[in-house]
């Protein structure tokens, strides 16, 4: 295995990362500065949501973004360009750019206009149409947020303040889309201050990079071309943004850097400060001790110790009605490899990179948890992070072992590569078990390749035992953008396909093509303590290997779908 671009820095250098992280992290992630050695480019890009205009007259460019027939309403009313863009761009432009564009596609139209108008006279500023599609079809956002954050991405160049104006309308909240212009935007970076060969995937044009911070101010415009100035929505769209980019970074971060112990620390610099959320470890040989058969096993063969962190948030009295003091408590559950070889089932060199994502369901439920405490959400929730390496040693796991995971079932291993369902199956028992305030149990995961068969690129797989729940879920998926479908539910027929001469159960399945992804969320179904049934209690599972990266970068999913799931104040409607 090649060892990651930062092995070739010196340890005390790297100890000096690690540990100047604690105290960065604890502030807002726009206002994150890339604590690192001058060996890396420190360029930062910051993302502002505060309604006010004053940066039009820093900015060097301006991005406008809307659906076809929207962009062309505002581009109609030419008596605002001034109060929008600072200067006014002849109509016959702005016109002409429209026209270039369809509404049938996503694409975009640019060009370098005079800053002619009453404000102070600038340098040429470069003005881009992005347009959305006119019309989608039913199992997609309205505003199609996948293609905007590829045309926001696509469309900002160069170095400089930005100005997004993105034309939300009347009916779309802001937080999604907030989460989707954040995507274009990654966090993490350890390129070099050298010069750069060829473009990259993040803009890079051969030219140096320099040491600066880089506003992307975002400004919502409602149907008539108002900017939105809702303090609860827009304080919706700066922590989901902020959610996002913090997912994203998690993803994006190398093994070597987030071990299972630094991704555990993450969470105590993200809420120490905190006292509505309390943190609760079980580390190591103690996982051992108290029965998580299943969390440890994985785990046990790696440098860093397997962990199981559980974070509990009760919503200050003063932000509850008396409905919300009704509400049971939500559990989220959130898969955390930093690292997945296969285990002694390894992988192959190409299909071992790329496993730094397999915590990406941690990550995106850990983003949406953040972001809905800020929010002070008015519902107790808990969130489960099951952390560990799968990966290669003496002590690994091995085919044939068989292991008692929390449910007290015991398990097969006849794949020690399907190692996240016995993760989860840990913390799902563990819930159901102790957590009598719960009626919704949600785990989210990287769980297997046969998603992206299922459902595809851009839509997790759900999979769950209510039907009313199954609903819940593909409307919350079309509101906050991270969509999603339902898998084949039927446990009657496929939990054979587990069976086992020597234990409960086998760990991964005998006939790939029969239902596989169904069946891996069915694993985990099967270890639901029985009494959580008998109480209907409801167990949501969210298979999003396909959707939680996208070109090699950590797309942050789940966090939206998490905020629109927990009802989180501003995010999935408008005031």
């Amino acid at each position: 295995m090649m060892l990651p671009s930062s092995a070739a820095i010196s340890s005390a250098t790297m100890m000096l990362l690690l540990l100047s992280r604690a105290s960065a992290f604890t502030k807002p992630l726009h206002q994150i500065r890339h604590q690192s050695s001058q060996l890396f480019a420190s360029t930062t890009t910051n993302i502002s949501f505060d309604p006010s205009i004053d940066v039009r007259e820093k900015a060097t460019s301006t991005l406008v973004i809307g659906r076809h027939s929207t962009l062309k309403s505002l581009i109609e009313q030419q008596d605002s360009y001034v109060s929008l863009f600072g200067f006014r761009p002849h109509p016959d432009i702005l016109s002409s750019m429209h026209e270039s564009i369809s509404g049938n596609q996503a694409t975009s139209s640019h060009v370098i206009v005079p800053t002619v108008g009453p404000a102070i006279p600038r340098p040429p500023h470069r003005l881009t149409l992005c347009s959305l599609r006119n019309k989608v079809t039913r199992h997609n956002h309205p505003l199609s947020l996948h293609s905007m954050t590829d045309l926001v991405k696509s469309s900002v160049k160069g170095k400089g303040p930005v100005r997004i104006l993105v034309c939300v309308e009347d009916e779309y909240p802001l937080g999604p889309i907030a989460g989707a212009i954040s995507r274009a935007f990654p966090v993490f970076n350890r390129k070099t201050k050298s010069k750069k060969a060829d473009a990259g995937e993040d803009g890079d044009n051969g030219e140096e990079e320099e040491e600066e911070e880089r506003m992307i101010h975002v400004t919502f415009l409602d149907s008539k071309g108002r900017v939105v100035k809702n303090e609860v929505e827009i304080n919706a769209a700066r922590e989901a943004s902020e959610g996002v980019r913090l997912a994203c970074r998690l993803v994006d971060t190398h093994p070597e850097e987030l071990t299972s112990t630094a991704f555990a620390q993450e969470c105590h610099d993200l809420f120490d400060e905190d006292d509505t959320v309390t943190i609760e470890e079980i580390v190591g040989e103690e996982l051992k001790e108290k029965g998580y058969g299943g969390i440890y096993n994985v785990g046990k063969g790696a440098t860093e110790p397997p962990r199981l962190v559980i974070m509990t948030y009760t919503p200050p009295k003063d932000v509850l009605t008396e409905e919300d003091e009704e509400q049971s408590a939500i559990t989220l559950v959130g898969k955390g490899i930093v690292y997945d070889t296969g285990g002694l089932a390894i992988k192959s060199r190409v299909g071992m990179c790329g496993m730094k994502h397999d915590m990406g369901g941690a990550a995106g439920v850990l983003g949406g948890f953040a972001a809905a405490v800020r929010l002070r959400t008015p519902r107790k929730i808990r969130l489960m992070l099951c952390l560990a390496e799968n990966a290669i040693g003496p002590d690994s796991v091995r085919n044939d072992d068989i292991i008692t995971q929390y449910s007290g079932k015991t398990v097969e291993i006849n794949n020690s590569d399907a190692e996240g369902r016995l993760v989860l199956s840990d913390a799902v028992a563990h819930a159901t078990q102790h957590f009598d305030d719960s009626d919704l149990v949600v785990d989210m995961a990287t769980l297997t390749g046969a998603q992206l068969v299922s459902t595809g690129k851009t839509h997790a797989a759900i999979l769950t035992n209510k039907e009313e729940l199954e609903h819940t879920a593909v409307k919350a998926g079309l509101v906050s953008g991270d969509l999603c479908y339902p898998l084949l539910y039927a446990p009657e027929l496929l939990n054979k396909e587990f069976n086992s001469k020597v234990a409960d159960m086998k760990n991964s399945v005998k006939d790939r093509s029969n239902a596989q992804c169904s069946c891996a969320g069915h694993f985990i179904e099967s270890h639901i303590d029985s009494k959580y049934i008998e109480r209907d209690g409801g167990w949501l599972h969210v298979d999003m290997a396909g959707p939680g990266s996208k070109a090699e970068r950590g797309t942050g999913y789940g966090v939206g779908l998490v905020l629109s799931l927990v009802g989180a104040p501003g995010f999935s409607s408008r005031s």
